[in-house]
């Protein structure tokens, strides 16, 4: 079940209450519909001939199903990404940027701390692509 805001945001974006969920980094991603067609759209930029590009494509993109909220603001998650995301009884739900993901809670506190363990070195590898945080 998804809380309110999230269930808000979800349907102030498309009128069936939709949104496409696929496998991403260890969790299930999930965005709204008009993100998803921009994020579809960003594949068509890029060079086809790269074998690293369709094998992504293919993961993401191929993995992806279209979830509609029930009354409940309820989605169903397909057994493959269940699968995929050790998605068990105790999960969690993190708004990030124009997605939200929902984790197995077991790694995502594991994510939590490699992050924190290695802090200094992730913010030094931001910096060298250019990234510029500002807080």
């Amino acid at each position: 079940m998804l809380p309110p805001e999230y269930r808000q945001i979800v349907v102030d974006n498309d009128p069936g209450s939709r949104c496409m969920i696929t496998n991403f980094d260890g969790c299930i991603a999930c965005y709204t519909m008009p993100e998803w067609e921009r994020i579809e759209s960003s594949f068509y930029q890029l060079n086809q001939t790269h074998r690293s590009v369709r094998s992504f494509q293919r993961f993401f993109i191929a993995g992806a199903v279209e979830a509609s909220l029930d009354k409940q603001g309820r989605i169903l998650v397909a057994p493959h990404l269940r699968t995929y995301a050790k998605l068990e009884k105790e999960v969690i739900l993190a708004g990030v940027g124009r997605k939200f993901e929902i984790w197995n809670q077991t790694l995502f506190e594991q994510k939590r701390r490699e992050l924190e363990d290695n802090y200094e070195q992730v913010m030094s590898d931001l910096q060298e692509q250019g990234f510029e945080l500002r807080i």
